[in-house]
């Protein structure tokens, strides 16, 4: 019985992220500027990928997009305290 409502539960948990990941990867696939998608990098939009392009394609551009936004947010200064 333990056995049995151990799987039972391992499969609702599965389910749970199941939906959760599918919920986050459509965050991806939205237009920009839709009041679901994430912030969008002016410069990055301009690097959108294409819908017919190569996944291989598609997984250079988001990391040069990411690169992008790392070497920008560690350009800007950090506000210092008022101590």
């Amino acid at each position: 019985m333990r056995a049995v409502l151990g799987v039972i539960s391992l499969l609702i948990a599965l389910a749970l992220v199941g939906v959760l990941a599918k919920k986050q990867l459509g965050a991806f696939s939205k237009a920009p500027g839709s009041p679901h998608s994430p912030a969008v990098d002016p410069a990055a939009a301009a690097t959108a990928t294409l819908p017919g392009e190569s996944p291989q394609v598609q997984s250079q551009q988001l990391q040069q997009q990411i690169q992008k936004t790392l070497e920008n947010t560690l350009q800007q200064a950090r506000p210092m305290p008022d101590n």
